[in-house]
């Protein structure tokens, strides 16, 4: 580098090495060559196994991808704060700046609902919710007090859209950024935590923990076993060296915020009703499937209006859960999938402990092929996922070198597991496939890399500085 040497040498492939190539040119335009520069990352995920049953407190399994969003930061004298993150289709704003004192900083952050219309004003500005939203919660839950403004360098790879994570990609490095330039502590599930709620009461996007807790916590090659109660760490578990997780981009957005949330409306609805049962334990995924089989399946409505619903159990606590009268809603079937899921996840994760044998394999892609049935039951497929999954299916029936596949919980991407080496060939004799039938030439995902917390943070001073 020209300007600045690095506390670290980071890997090829971890999106680093662009980051270093953005500064070198953004001086002194946008850096400064004679301050030091703070660099944390944060990768996006695949979701294995889990995914979508993550809001009724289920298991699930998430991969780390080498895809990730870098976040590279530069303390300044005085109280303004630029932001700049590259866009190739001009599809949002590149730059934009304000005064700490525009955010009630420091000493008086203004409230989370203000920050939320401040920046939904304009959805080209959206993204700068997840960095300075970051500021806030900071400032509101852990009383920092910014005695300085910055300047805030944003580059992601992580694809958007598809499911895999890309905003709490870039809500946890900008945290990790934030807290590590002002000296702000974090462990990872409070980091998650904070990030979560950047999310849902800043940008406005209803979301989980399981993102950001891949984002922050997760292990290269390791998948990040969360029981989602809210966000507990369970185990990290290694990809067996036999086998090798990739996903291909299907070119699909993921399922619409109005159909999942219709959805889950209806495994909250399920909830509810079984909430005077001792066996829910708080948690949907908590009831014991054979239990749910034995009664409560037989039970529980197929659909209810909403209007029934809320003469029988009264209206819900859930701020993202508005109970439309007007409206039917599927109950048993997604209720079903979030006790069924649950069980699935805990046997696929038994089964990665084992030795693979031949019938082991088996178990595992069954496994995906349930739970992959069992979303598109909810109404969350999607025809093309369907042709990719089918497509994996016939290679699995040729004898191919893959044991699974299911789409991910949004959607959006097609995971697949498979024989190391081997599996990323089939991946690619999909994509081929995907491009014949849709012209969508897909991202493939194969490489993994460690979360926000085991990266750490890279220093760039500059070059004879003492």
């Amino acid at each position: 580098m020209k300007y600045f040497e690095s506390s670290k040498a980071p890997a090829e492939g971890l999106g680093v090495l662009v980051l270093f190539a953005l500064i070198e040119e953004a001086v002194p335009a946008f850096f400064r060559a004679d301050r030091q520069i703070c660099i944390n990352r944060a990768p996006g995920r695949l979701d294995v196994m889990g995914g979508f049953a993550d809001a009724s407190g289920s298991l699930v399994l998430q991969l780390p991808t080498a895809e990730a969003a870098c976040a590279a930061i530069q303390l300044r004298d005085d109280d303004l704060v630029r932001l700049w993150s590259p866009c190739r289709d001009g599809s949002r704003t590149e730059m934009l700046s304000m005064r700490l004192s525009d955010l009630g900083l420091p000493g008086h952050a203004i409230d989370l609902a203000s920050a939320r219309a401040f920046f939904g004003a304009d959805a080209r500005d959206r993204w700068a919710g997840y960095v300075l939203g970051g500021l806030l919660v900071l400032a509101r839950e852990r009383g920092l007090e910014p005695p300085h403004g910055f300047d805030l360098l944003l580059y992601s790879d992580v694809p958007e859209g598809l499911g895999v994570g890309s905003s709490a990609a870039v809500g946890v490095a900008a945290m990790c950024a934030l807290a590590q330039c002002y000296g702000v502590e974090l462990a990872g599930r409070e980091l998650a935590l904070l990030c979560q709620l950047v999310e849902t009461d800043i940008v406005g996007r209803p979301a989980g923990a399981t993102d950001p807790m891949t984002a922050a916590c997760g292990q290269a090659d390791q998948l990040l076993a969360l029981r989602c109660q809210p966000c507990e760490v369970e185990e990290s578990i290694a990809v067996p060296g036999a086998l090798e997780i990739v996903g291909l981009d299907s070119g699909v957005v993921q399922a619409p915020a109005h159909d999942q949330s219709f959805v889950r409306a209806g495994t909250r609805l399920g909830s509810r009703m079984l909430s005077g049962d001792p066996a829910w334990r708080g948690h949907l995924a908590n009831f014991p499937l054979a239990t749910f089989r034995e009664r409560w399946q037989r039970e529980l409505p197929e659909t209810i209006t909403g209007a029934e619903f809320l003469v029988r159990h009264g209206e819900q606590r859930d701020p993202w859960l508005r109970i439309d009268p007007k409206r039917t809603y599927a109950v048993r079937t997604p209720t079903l999938h979030a006790i069924e899921e649950n069980a699935r996840v805990e046997r696929f994760a038994r089964l990665l402990h084992e030795e693979l044998t031949v019938e082991r394999r088996v178990q595992l892609g069954e496994l995906m092929s349930a739970s992959h049935a069992a979303h598109v039951a909810c109404g969350l497929g999607n025809p093309t996922m369907d042709f990719l999954v089918q497509r994996a299916q016939e290679r699995i029936a040729a004898g191919g070198q893959i044991v699974g596949a299911r789409g991910t919980s949004s959607g959006g991407t097609l995971v697949l597991i498979g024989e190391r080496g081997k599996v990323w060939h089939e991946a690619l004799r999909i994509k081929k496939a995907l491009l014949r039938e849709t012209g969508h030439s897909g991202h493939i995902f194969r490489w993994s890399s460690p979360g926000a917390l085991s990266f750490g943070s890279i220093a760039l001073r500059p070059i004879g500085a003492s």
